[in-house]
């Protein structure tokens, strides 16, 4: 019987359908089970081109030819003293294990170098390992020196029973908090998926409609994987692409095919075949899909243009999850309904059927709803719109400052180093500044000039109360402080801090303990600002600054001059996507309007319980944070934007098919929110679990956008699209389809044609 209507719906498909479901079946048989091995292809690492921390990086590495570029720092705890011979030999023994690492460009110990920079309080030490793998990228090495330095300790602790060694440094910290990260959308993703499999079964009443679009929604995230997996290939992605693919491709796949599955049993219960039914999904609702899909890819594509490559890498991720669950929901859903009938509604609920969103009660109290709206349209606009305001306005105290406190994931291994490093007082070694004094053509580091330039630099830049210690040529060389003791130091020295051409030198600055990360951000902008002539004393010497403060000053910079443009783009691409699947000027302009007020209360709510700290206690945060990631305002506008259009979308798009109808525009309001009432409150329900699952883990950053999305999406779905939305369509009249009017929408044009 089965078989019989399979080949049913397949004979009734269109020839676009047939190749768009062959397609979409060979996306998920291709793709899907390359998303399993995607983690080892995808990079922990942040990239922001051509920036000044960027540029000193590579000049490091290519003019230098040092061979400490890229670093980690292991931390040795429980051994003696290095003053000791038991503590220098095992210091030995260390380095010697250690620079037998494959990658492993150098090693640099207390031994090598017995300078007080790698003595702190008490007996702890470290040493500084120069990472430079030869075909892969350097967090490969992570995992390596890791098991490395495991069976290191446990030789030792057979000796010295409090024997640890612990990696960190930028490198190991990148690694970590990316892998944190993703461990967290794992978590995440498995807290969300029952509550949102009760929501679905709250929205239908039947185990087997409830499952199909938490399959899609699975569908849609293993396809995007995979083709991520692919393209990492030939671009630098970031391990962040697992968590926006998961994040959206749980709200998008379930919202899209959600949509269909009410439009398809709706057509049912309305006395349509299967067939019919599905077609009529498809055609309805499948272009209502298009025109959400669109925006939110739109959002999403923006995201490329910014320079940093873990924001282009989620900027790849939404856009490919908006096609992967657009497209899993019109080529795949539809013909799977059409094979199944009446037996969607199989797995029936009895308690929850009379209060799913398609049951007739349900429907009533939306008219009646809707009735009161259009009766009220001016008292339901303030009532609704004076509290958004009030939020939206908070939005304007947005500090996008590294927040303040200890956020990094107190189990990561790279976090307890740092955090023993700290309490012996050596932690700068990790957050350094690397600052590059470059001298005028014909003058050079090993001149007397250059060799005084040097040390001025060297004087002032050791004034500064922020610097704990600052280490150059001449403070290595300072038993025999001239120019020509440099020859006598080792060979990895001298690459590390002068370049081929001896113009340049570097300068290690080490900040001390108590200098938190914003403070560091703003001594690099301070330095960036004064003229190289005044700290070097030379005319037309150049400085350059990198390090983990610079590449934070960066990161910081380029999201901040970047946020206009992005919001500017997101705004005309999303309002261009309305005009062409509406045809109505003011009601783009309407939708975008109501989309900048729901970012607004959202991004206000932020700093209300974030950085501020009213209520952060519910979010495990004793107080406010004083500022928000960078990286969390310019992506959940992208994101938020996106997703909030997919409502208005909803509604837009039935209350045109009820005009169309030739019901009257008060009429079409009513009843265009009795249907889509109960999807869009359902879709929103589970788009604020799954957002919701992600404020319940430790990651600060997951936190904070997990809210932001979640609060907004709250928001939209009540007071902006069951509210303030329908009381301007009824406000607004005839102008509501300006200029085109209903005879111009595609919408009214692709269902006549139809029909």
């Amino acid at each position: 019987m089965i078989s019989r209507e399979l080949n049913s719906v397949t004979t009734r498909l269109s020839q676009s359908r047939r190749w768009g479901l062959i397609l979409c079946c060979a996306a998920v048989l291709g793709l899907v089970p390359w998303s399993f091995h995607a983690e080892s292809r995808l990079e922990t690492t942040a990239r922001i081109e051509n920036s000044e921390a960027q540029r000193v990086a590579e000049e490091l590495a290519r003019q230098f030819h040092s061979p400490f570029v890229n670093r980690a720092i292991l931390v040795v705890d429980g051994l003696p003293s290095p003053d000791s011979e038991p503590g220098r030999h095992a210091l030995r023994e260390i380095a010697d294990s250690v620079r037998g690492q494959p990658g492993v460009s150098g090693v640099l110990s207390y031994v090598d170098w017995p300078d007080r920079l790698f003595l702190g309080r008490g007996e702890g030490t470290f040493l500084i390992i120069g990472l430079a793998p030869a075909t892969s990228s350097v967090e490969t090495l992570v995992a390596d020196l890791r098991q490395r330095a495991t069976s290191l300790a446990k030789q030792f602790q057979s000796r010295y029973p409090m024997a640890k060694l612990e990696l960190t440094g930028e490198t190991p910290l990148n690694f970590d908090l990316r892998k944190a990260s993703s461990d967290e959308v794992r978590a995440a993703e498995i807290r969300a998926i029952p509550a949102t499999l009760f929501l679905l079964l709250v929205a239908f009443g039947s185990l087997v409609a409830a499952l199909i679009p938490l399959t899609s929604g699975q569908l849609a995230i293993g396809i995007t994987i995979g083709m991520a997996a692919l393209l990492a290939h030939r671009f630098h992605l970031s391990i962040l692409v697992q968590s926006v693919a998961t994040m959206l491709g749980l709200g998008l796949g379930i919202d899209y095919a959600l949509l269909m599955v009410s439009r398809f049993r709706e057509a049912l219960l309305e006395g349509l075949s299967p067939g019919e039914a599905s077609d009529i999904a498809t055609r309805e609702a499948g272009h209502t899909v298009l025109i959400s899909a669109s925006t939110v890819a739109i959002g999403f594509a923006v995201l490329v243009t910014v320079p940093i490559s873990e924001i282009r890498s989620i900027g790849i991720a939404g856009f490919l999850v908006a096609g992967a669950s657009a497209s899993v929901a019109i080529a795949l859903v539809p013909p799977i309904l059409g094979v199944l009938g009446t037996r969607i509604n199989a797995g029936v609920v009895p308690i929850l059927g009379r209060f799913t969103s398609h049951s007739p009660l349900a429907q009533q109290r939306w008219l009646q709803w809707g009735r009161r709206i259009i009766s009220h349209p001016w008292l339901a606009l303030l009532t609704a719109g004076a509290p958004l305001l009030f939020l939206a306005s908070q939005a304007l105290r947005l500090d996008t400052s590294l927040p303040r406190g200890d956020w990094l994931p107190p189990a990561a291994e790279s976090v307890r180093a740092l955090r023993s490093l700290e309490r012996i007082e050596l932690a700068g070694i990790v957050q350094s500044l690397r600052v590059i004094l470059e001298l005028p053509p014909g003058s050079g580091v090993q001149t007397q000039q250059g060799w005084n330039a040097a040390t001025r630099v060297s004087k002032k830049l050791a004034l500064d109360p922020r610097a704990s210690r600052v280490v150059l040529l001449p403070t290595l060389t300072e038993y025999f402080p001239k120019p020509y003791a440099v020859d006598m130091l080792p060979q990895a020295t001298r690459n590390s801090f002068l370049r081929n051409d001896q113009r340049a030198t570097l300068f290690e600055v080490l900040p001390d303990h108590g200098v938190n990360p914003t403070a560091q951000i703003q001594w690099v902008r301070e330095l960036r600002r004064a003229r190289p002539e005044d700290l070097s004393g030379v005319a037309g010497s150049e400085i350059r600054i990198g390090g983990i403060p610079a590449l934070n000053a960066d990161y910081q910079s380029v999201v901040g001059n970047r946020l206009p443009a992005v919001m500017a783009l997101v705004l005309g691409g999303t309002l261009l996507a309305l005009l062409v699947g509406f045809r109505s000027l003011f009601a783009g302009l309407k939708a975008v309007a109501l989309n900048l007020l729901s970012v607004g209360a959202a991004f206000g709510a932020l700093v209300l319980v974030f950085q501020d700290g009213h209520g952060s206690a519910l979010f495990g945060l004793p107080e406010g944070t004083g500022g928000v990631f960078p990286i969390v305002p310019i992506l959940a506008f992208a994101i938020v934007f996106g997703l909030s259009m997919d409502y208005e979308v909803f509604l837009i798009a039935r209350v045109l098919e009820m005009r169309r109808s030739g019901q009257s525009d008060t009429d079409a309001i009513a009843w265009g929110l009795a249907r889509t009432g109960g999807v869009i409150t359902s879709a929103a329900a589970i788009m604020v679990v799954v957002f919701g699952a992600f404020t319940l883990g430790g990651f600060l950053v997951i936190k904070m956008l997990g809210f932001t999305l979640a609060v907004a999406v709250l928001i939209d779905a009540t007071l902006v699209r069951m509210v303030i939305g329908p009381a301007l369509l009824v406000i607004a009249g005839d102008w509501n389809w300006w200029p085109w009017g209903l005879s111009g929408s595609s919408v009214t044009r692709r269902q006549e044609g139809t029909s």
